[in-house]
């Protein structure tokens, strides 16, 4: 049985019935409190002066190589917003420190209040033996605060089982999160990590104050110290999910629901439970109409989304011969919810109701269902999704006037029209923001006509709910990271509309045509293309391409070091540096490893695998890097390049048509070729063209002609120029080429006629 080590946080009453904590994360209220928060006020806790307990380092650098713990934390509100003045970063500029008034500044300062009886938990697996337990025990009674000075706390430390974890964690009355490594969510919390106790040994003992000049010239500068090393995990809230059979009572079968009356079902469902959960333990407090319905326990108004049951049907898909007919139903309770999910689950075991035509009982009954291979369909993860029912969009979204997407000529004239094409799909944007979806849906497609042979018309939903068929679309989605279900987007998602489910590899359909055009999207991880367009960016003029490449290198290696979890000068894999692990030159006879590229013409930073550059197959090897970049990419929105400006930047998915991916005959410089070795010839000209030939030949391009458009020595560079290549036959791309292929240069683009 694995064992847990369970670390209990309680912060003191503030004298009026609450628990304050004042922690602050880029300017926003902290919650819940980030792992390495706890980890901070240990540390702190059980140092004496300047120096540590020798025998808790053990225990302190033991506990900072766990795996990320799991976090429960209590409902929270906000506090009042309170306006701190401090002095700013600029008081070196005050020659006397009794004017510092001048430079004060207002730091905002809001609390999360809680109740003091529910304590905060974090609960890290053990791997092997608990063999510093007892000393990170010790540490834990002498913690005294937890993130400001001014949150006063105490904690105690115990070892317990899996099954002692999950009844604790059953019972408790507030939000399970639970790490998510390698993915970026909408919820990143600072956890420990190899070395953070040593930056934090070196943080405090660091100078702050050092003097400049000597006499009566002397004056004092501030320096700040070295920041700590944590890393960035992303926390998701656990949710409970139980798939509900149903059943014929007279016969061992399924019973077949009607697609088009999935709304229907879940109402009934739904109804039934509640009424249930009231006859038995009653609703004093309005919780169940507050979870299930949705509404308050005053009927004033909605509830909290995050709070709410969710009743989703499960149509049967996942074959050509599947009838989509609705045999199972989810429930899903979120942690958090009023309700407790046993409670639930109890509610919805064995449900049945009376006809109310005749008195009897129906003959349909509600059945748990342990292991159902059909939830596996919609639960993802996955970058591409489509929907099974259709999804009611959101009626103000409709309405709102957005850039025209489409001209018609009328009997008056020209006049631009906004297509009703063109509003649904600023609905759908509007619907997944509403949903909570993490991340961004980069195409979206919509129409009235089911995406597999055997579903539904989107009206055909509209029967017996209080949506107009008109706000009915079915939706096709590619998001710009991948994403678990299940999902359920749109004004109806409570109610069994807008339930979606994932596509594997949509790319390879041809029935898959996006709304902006025909042209099929090629999917990043599986092609080794990873690209990201420049949203806005403030660069200056002497910007270079290699400046730009070198700097998208450093931001994706120190990525990829947090989505694995290493410290920040560890060693990566040769496939993402180009160099060993201990940063020493690759052994290897080639240079299999990532390329980054700036295409300055089209705003775009590139990324590109080594087997695209080298014309074969990714290896095993490979494509488990790709998946790790394809993570490390995620939520990636700002590049700081030196000079070069501050890049704000979202992934983008480039079509077959593009010119840097489609098949041609000629291929022009987009960014200056460097010569790998200098030839004796009897210009630069044509050592140029001679290298690029020979270039060519290594990565089993056909033989060129070479013409050359510009050529330069570059002091510290060598021989650079800019050629186009002109190929007897369409050959695809990419294309990178050169000394300088793997960092900004050597790229080039098609030109001229595209071959099919």
């Amino acid at each position: 049985m694995a064992q847990h080590l369970v670390l209990t946080v309680r912060l003191y009453e503030d004298g009026f019935g609450t628990a304050r904590y004042h922690g602050m994360s880029q300017g926003a209220p902290e919650w819940p409190p980030a792992p390495a928060r706890v980890y901070q006020a240990l540390v702190a806790g059980v140092a004496r002066g300047n120096a540590l307990p020798e025998h808790l380092v053990p225990a302190l650098e033991w506990l900072e190589a766990l795996q990320p713990p799991v976090v429960a934390a209590p409902p929270r509100t906000l506090g009042q917003t309170v306006s701190l003045f401090v002095p700013n970063n600029d008081a070196d500029s005050l020659s006397d420190p009794r004017d510092v008034s001048s430079i004060r500044t207002a730091k905002l300062m809001q609390p999360s209040l809680f109740a003091p009886d529910s304590p905060l938990i974090y609960a890290w697996p053990l791997v092997g033996e608990a063999l510093h337990a007892e000393a990170i025990a010790e540490a834990a009674h002498d913690l005294y605060q937890l993130g400001r000075g001014i949150d006063m706390a105490w904690a105690v430390a115990q070892v317990v089982g899996d099954d002692a974890l999950e009844a604790l964690l059953g019972a408790y009355r507030g939000v399970i999160h639970r790490p998510e490594p390698g993915v970026r969510g909408d919820r990143m919390l600072a956890c420990p990590l190899t070395g953070s106790l040593a930056s934090l040994v070196q943080r405090h003992h660091a100078t702050k104050l050092r003097m400049e000049g000597a006499g009566k010239k002397a004056r004092v500068l501030f320096t700040n110290p070295p920041k700590p090393h944590f890393v960035s995990v992303s926390y998701a809230r656990t949710r409970d999910l139980v798939v509900y059979e149903l059943r014929d009572r007279s016969q061992p079968k399924p019973w077949p629901w009607a697609l088009g009356r999935a709304a229907a079902l879940v109402e009934k469902l739904r109804d039934k439970a509640a009424e249930r959960l009231q006859a038995g333990l009653g609703d004093v407090d309005g919780h169940i109409v507050h979870s299930l319905v949705g509404r308050a326990a005053d009927g004033s108004g909605a509830v909290p989304v995050a709070q709410r049951v969710r009743i989703m049907p499960l149509p049967s898909i996942g074959s050509v011969h599947a009838d989509h007919a609705i045999r199972r139903v989810l429930v899903e309770v979120p942690s958090g919810s009023p309700l407790r999910a046993a409670d639930v689950e109890w509610a919805f075991s064995g449900l049945d109701w009376v006809d109310p035509d005749t008195g009897e009982l129906g003959p349909l009954v509600v059945t748990k269902s342990d292991a159902d291979p059909m939830l596996a369909h919609y639960i993802g993860p996955g970058r591409h999704w489509r929907s099974v029912t259709a999804v009611a969009l959101p009626e103000s979204a409709r309405r709102r006037r957005i850039d025209p997407a489409r001209r018609q000529e009328d009997a008056k004239g020209a006049r631009e029209r906004v297509s009703e094409e063109a509003l649904a799909v600023a609905a759908v944007r509007v619907a997944l923001r509403h949903a909570g979806l993490v991340g961004q849906a980069v195409t979206v497609r919509v129409q009235r006509e089911p995406f597999d042979a055997r579903g539904l018309r989107a009206e055909a939903f509209a029967e017996g709910t209080r949506f107009a068929k008109e706000r009915l679309w079915h939706v096709e989605i590619e998001l710009d990271r991948s994403v678990e279900g299940p999902l359920a987007i749109g004004d109806g998602r409570f109610l069994g509309l807008g339930v979606m489910a994932p596509v594997a590899e949509p790319w390879r359909t041809s029935s898959a045509k996006l709304l902006q055009g025909r042209v099929m999207p090629v999917p990043p991880a599986a092609s080794g293309f990873f690209a990201l367009e420049v949203v806005s960016l403030a660069t200056a003029a002497t910007a270079e391409p290699i400046g730009i490449a070198r700097a998208l290198r450093r931001a994706i290696l120190a990525r990829v070091r947090d989505t694995l979890r290493l410290a920040p000068d560890a060693g990566l894999d040769r496939f993402f540096s180009g160099h060993e692990p201990d940063g020493t030159s690759s052994k290897a006879d080639t240079s299999r490893h990532l390329a980054f590229q700036w295409d300055q013409p089209r705003q775009r930073l590139l990324v590109i695998a080594p087997h695209l550059l080298e014309r074969r197959a990714p290896g095993w090897h490979e494509r488990q890097q790709l998946q790790t970049l394809d993570h490390a990419l995620d939520a990636f929105v700002e590049l700081r390049a030196g000079l070069a400006g501050r890049f704000v930047v979202r992934r983008c998915l480039l079509s077959s048509a593009d010119a840097l991916l489609v098949s041609a005959k000629r291929w022009t410089s987009l960014t200056p070729y460097a010569v790998t070795r200098h030839r004796k010839c009897s210009s630069a000209s044509e050592a140029l063209a001679a290298d690029v030939i020979a270039e060519c030949s290594r990565c089993d391009l056909p033989r060129p002609e070479v013409k050359v458009i510009d050529v330069r020595g570059v002091h510290g560079r060598g021989l650079e120029g800019r050629v186009q290549l002109d190929f007897s036959v369409a050959v695809a791309g990419p294309i990178a080429l050169g000394r300088t292929a793997h960092l900004g240069g050597g790229l080039f683009s098609a030109q001229g006629s595209v071959e099919g």
